[in-house]
């Protein structure tokens, strides 16, 4: 009498699992495709609201917020278009924005320290930005020492309104730890100006945007992601302004560009953002950008 064999042979078991691990592997890349086009999708929706907020602040101040990356009662280079794009927001306290903002990191006479009893809250304006205060860090929670890369630093008390990716893990009270993601960039366009090219880097070139409006705060976030300098990883950093001009970047639209052989910014009437996207690192393929693709 033949015994009947139970159970599987170790040839049929390596099998099935080298089936299972087939399939897991076709399956990952599907779930990492999709998460993805849900993190991109949420991230152009928060520079959608963004840019809601922006033409709000404008229709009440006639014009866009400034980017230039110097506090203007001091000429001091310590105050980026990232800062300056929450101030106006926000609030550069998070308490509302000053209508008589000297737009400066320093200067206490519209936006004074705690504790002040009432902050001068009754001149304030309302936050543009409804659910923004859950996106907005301070400089100094972010990059912590990396602040001092820059001459002067960038004032570390100062906000940021961050991208929705959550790259970062930082600590704002003991105990209490988050996940932040990257500052957005914000750069107003001179609409005055005509030009935009490699050749016309140096400052008073006449470009409709100024790479610098943030290149401390990306040299920053540069030194202070875990590459030692040299090399730089962030494009925007190590390239400069012959990255940001390049018709390699998304800054160029392309429309123009195989029409007419000439590189020209998209939106050169009003402004633009970039997220530096899920890799944290600014000027690389999965930016996030409220122009372009």
């Amino acid at each position: 009498m033949k015994c009947r064999r139970l159970g599987f042979t170790l040839i049929e078991l390596l099998t099935v699992l080298a089936i299972v691990a087939m399939l897991v592997g076709l399956l990952i890349p599907s779930l990492t495709f999709v998460r993805n086009t849900a993190r991109k999708a949420k991230q152009k929706a928060q520079l959608t609201t963004i840019d809601m907020a922006l033409i709000a602040f404008r229709n009440d101040y006639g014009d866009y917020p400034f980017s230039d990356q110097f506090s203007h009662d001091t000429g001091v280079a310590d105050y980026c278009g990232a800062q300056k794009l929450a101030e106006a927001l926000l609030g550069r306290d998070l308490m509302g924005f000053h209508p008589k903002s000297t737009w400066s990191a320093t200067d206490p006479t519209f936006y004074p320290p705690p504790p002040i009893p009432t902050q001068n809250l009754d001149e304030r304006i309302g936050s543009y930005l409804e659910l923004g205060t859950e996106d907005a860090f301070k400089l100094g929670d972010l990059f912590g020492p990396a602040l001092a890369v820059t001459t002067p630093p960038l004032e570390a008390n100062t906000f940021v309104i961050c991208d929705s990716f959550g790259v970062k893990k930082i600590t704002l009270a003991p105990g209490k730890t988050v996940m932040a993601g990257s500052p957005i960039l914000y750069y107003r366009a001179d609409s005055t100006l005509k030009k935009f090219d490699v050749t016309g880097i140096p400052p008073g070139s006449g470009n409709i945007y100024n790479f610098r409006d943030n290149f401390p705060l990306i040299q920053v976030a540069d030194s202070a992601d875990g590459t030692p300098p040299p090399p730089w990883d962030h494009p925007l950093n190590t390239f400069g302004g012959l990255y940001f001009y390049n018709q390699l970047y998304k800054i160029v639209d392309q429309k123009i560009l195989s029409a007419t052989g000439m590189p020209w910014p998209h939106r050169p009437d009003s402004y633009i953002l970039i997220s530096a996207g899920v890799d944290g690192r600014y000027g690389t393929p999965d930016d996030i950008c409220n122009f372009g693709n």
